[in-house]
């Protein structure tokens, strides 16, 4: 399988990056240990993570995620060595102080993330989420400690606008401060708009890398969602539904054909479509079964005509 440079990082990732929001959630731990197996198994090597994972399911309170995932490094010597670990910090953890990106919850934050998982250092670490109210040069600051500490090997901004990310990497440049080097927007057929233009530029421009996440619209664009009725019982109802509209159906129909003409499914054409993009590193996507990860295989294998690229823009645009 082909690696893909992650930016000024120099990290080399698989083509499809894990959604780790799934585990301990969807997938319960003898399916995410399988999950998670079959991934490596199929030649992919980087997982996404976040410590508020899974907090908005009934009974959750944010670290179940962190927590499978240490589980499986536990009970897999030597796994730690073979994964590219991608986690953030600054949703809301629920606790006092325990949200944002200043410098006194960071320290704390990478601290809990890394027990959880049982690592000793991340190597991608995200703002989840911008925070007005701190200046970038404290949250720059705290990501240099990590990193001299040894806790981080890089950081990423998750949700930042272009406006937004220059300033930050003004300010690295500056006050001498690490810079953002990837970032993740939400990005697929349908949802474009925080990407593409100054973004996608920027990126670009100063080789930043990016990996996206919702690259399936929350499961919209596997194609099995086509009216309210498919949505009742589906955990990711609510979210699916916005997608329902003229031009959802405008896309799927386009994503069929040429799922058809390919021998695809539709979620391998849209992940393929993604991993074609100028300035795209990765898709991030969930898997919750082993045939999931081996659809993501035939995904990363997928070459999609340049007509039938345009075709899904145009579907999309």
């Amino acid at each position: 399988m082909q690696t893909r440079t992650l930016g000024k990082t120099g990290f080399e990732i698989s083509p499809i990056v894990f959604g780790g929001n799934v585990l301990g959630w969807t997938t319960d731990e003898k399916e995410s240990f399988r999950v998670l197996d079959a991934f490596i198994d199929h030649g992919f090597d980087t997982i996404d993570t976040a410590d508020v994972y899974s907090a908005w399911a009934e009974g959750h309170r944010g670290g179940e995620s962190e927590t499978m995932l240490g589980k499986w490094f536990a009970a897999r010597p030597g796994m730690r060595d073979r994964v590219k670990l991608f986690t953030k910090v600054g949703s809301d953890m629920g606790g006092p102080g325990e949200k944002g990106l200043s410098e006194a919850w960071i320290a704390k934050a990478v601290d809990r993330s890394l027990e959880r998982m049982q690592v000793e250092n991340i190597d991608l670490y995200f703002s989840h989420w911008p925070d007005r109210d701190v200046p970038h040069e404290e949250t720059l600051g705290a990501y240099q400690k990590l990193i001299e500490a040894g806790k981080i090997r890089a950081i990423g901004a998750s949700n930042y606008d272009a406006e937004l990310l220059s300033a930050a990497l003004e300010v690295a440049k500056t006050e001498g401060l690490p810079e953002y080097q990837v970032v993740q927007p939400e990005y697929n057929l349908y949802d474009r708009g925080a990407f593409e233009g100054p973004l996608q530029e920027l990126c670009i421009t100063n080789d930043i890398g990016v990996v996206t996440y919702f690259s399936l619209a929350a499961g919209f664009l596997t194609g099995k969602y086509r009216g309210a009725a498919d949505l009742e019982g589906r955990k990711r109802g609510g979210m699916v539904e916005k997608y329902l509209d003229d031009r959802g159906m405008r896309i799927l129909d386009v994503l069929e054909e040429v799922a058809s003409e390919h021998k695809a499914t539709p979620s391998e054409v849209s992940l393929a479509w993604l991993i074609a993009r100028d300035g795209v590193t990765a898709p991030i996507a969930s898997a919750t079964s082993v045939p999931q990860v081996e659809s993501f295989a035939r995904a990363a294998e997928l070459e999609l005509s340049s007509e039938a690229l345009g075709r899904l823009s145009a579907a999309g645009a």
